[in-house]
């Protein structure tokens, strides 16, 4: 292995040591499910602050919580976006249909509270499959204008962790599951707009370009991001500001499949 590869490898490395060790000590904060208010029949909207744009909705990974995008929840609030809502899944729930089904109530409880008829999402890992179901096989079209994934394992992972195959949701992130060929199938006339962040020195993710979007029927966007682990995804300042261009991107992309890069760094901010 080339010298600059082993450097980059030791950097991400060392990085998503930090992150970890940040993550176990948030980790207790985000235990309690953000509370999520709900309009009553006889309540009014909470209109957003001006400039708010879209909700947005965070959702994490596998065995993780909201802690974790802590960081991210700041960034989009530097930048306007004051309407933002971190969805925890149960690691209880042994079905990715039911999590979807789960996050569907959730966003129609936001859009209730704030009057608005989209969201934008974003999902790491496992989060970001979940989410895609949601949009691809429930409807939720109708109600993500941009789905952003971190690190999603959309044709499925072959990491190798013991013990990890006991649990349902991890099987159904494996290659050829029944979830991921419900996904594979056409969907003809979606309307949200992906973005996919894809990491090369993401070592959950078995071959990385798993975590690559790439699908006839969906408008997607591939951004590649370099130099940063699957951990750092939704912490890493760089991955932050391409996900605020994501959201902010104009209306009436092209249609198709698209490549982009980021270039990582080694410090979190």
């Amino acid at each position: 292995m080339e010298l600059s590869k082993v450097t980059a490898l030791l950097k991400a490395t060392t990085l998503e040591a930090a992150v970890l060790t940040g993550r176990l000590v948030l980790y207790p904060s985000g235990i309690v499910p953000e509370r999520l208010a709900v309009a009553g029949p006889d309540d009014a909207p909470v209109p957003l602050a001006d400039g708010g744009g879209r909700p947005v909705v965070l959702l994490h990974g596998f065995a993780d919580n909201r802690s974790v995008f802590l960081l991210l929840r700041r960034a989009l609030a530097r930048h306007g976006r004051h309407s933002v809502v971190s969805l925890d899944h149960s690691p209880l729930t042994c079905d990715l249909r039911t999590a979807a089904e789960a996050l569907g109530r959730r966003i129609e409880a936001v859009l209730a509270r704030t009057g608005r008829t989209e969201v934008d999402l974003v999902g790491h890992s496992l989060g970001g499959l979940i989410a895609r179901y949601y949009v691809q096989r429930l409807g939720g079209d109708a109600r993500v204008r941009t789905l952003v994934t971190l690190g999603t394992p959309h044709a499925g992972t072959s990491v190798a962790a013991p013990l990890a195959d006991a649990h349902p949701l991890v099987r159904q992130m494996r290659p050829g599951s029944e979830v991921l060929r419900e996904l594979a199938a056409p969907a003809p006339g979606c309307r949200t707009r992906f973005v996919s962040f894809w990491s090369d020195l993401d070592r959950i993710m078995v071959p990385v370009e798993t975590a690559r979007l790439d699908h006839p029927d969906l408008l997607a966007h591939n951004v590649r991001v370099s130099g940063i682990g699957h951990l750092a995804l939704p912490v890493h300042p760089t991955v932050a500001a391409g996900i605020l261009t994501a959201l902010d991107a104009a209306e009436g992309a092209a249609g198709g499949t698209s490549e982009g890069t980021a270039e990582g760094a080694s410090s979190v901010a």
